[in-house]
């Protein structure tokens, strides 16, 4: 049974957590303050320094917790019932929604290769969203699908293209129409490769 202290420990990382993605979110990060967080979190300083080592660590909480959120999402959409192509197809209209979450694009595709650097962003966001892809690949070729196509290179060059299409979303002055743009894109994509269109 966990005690009302590792509760409370528990409660105030979360809470600190939730603030920063607020705060990452409506600021960016160079603009949000540690104070401004703890301010929001109604915790001290020393709470977020016993969890976190600095505003970075803090960050890539935030960054985890919603990649986490939005990898559930896609996961959830490409692992229910039904052919494996009508599935791809839910997946790639999961993935334009998550793009369209305001919090996903300022933290994980603007904000998380300043924050983190560009090679552990990279890193990151193959730890949460390149599997997913490598795996509906893998079965739409075991399905026949897919005509033949190397999987390895084709999912990393499948994953390269969403990326780039998350990226045109996050950036689009008008981003309904961009990611009506970017999913069009993505389905000719994989149309382009499948054994019977």
């Amino acid at each position: 049974m966990r005690s009302r202290r590792a509760d409370y420990s528990e409660s105030t990382k979360e809470a600190l957590v939730d603030s920063a993605i607020d705060l990452f979110t409506k600021n960016g990060y160079a603009s949000t303050s540690l104070d401004a967080i703890v301010k929001r979190a109604r915790v001290t300083k020393g709470a977020l320094y016993h969890h976190f080592s600095g505003k970075q660590a803090l960050f890539e909480a935030a960054f985890n917790k919603v990649s986490n959120r939005a990898s559930a999402q896609l996961h959830k959409s490409v692992e229910g019932e039904g052919a494996p192509w009508e599935r791809a197809l839910e997946g790639v209209q999961e993935f334009i929604k998550v793009c369209l979450d305001p919090t996903y694009q300022r933290l994980v595709i603007r904000e998380a290769p300043i924050a983190m650097g560009f090679e552990r962003w990279r890193e990151a966001e193959e730890k949460y969203s390149y599997g997913i892809v490598r795996g509906m690949l893998e079965q739409l070729i075991g399905e026949g699908e897919l005509g033949d196509v190397p999987l390895e290179a084709t999912a990393r060059m499948m994953h390269a293209s969403l990326a780039a299409g998350a990226q045109i979303i996050a950036e689009a002055s008008d981003s309904k129409k961009a990611s009506a743009e970017v999913f069009t894109v993505l389905i000719h994509m994989i149309d382009g490769i499948r054994r019977d269109h």
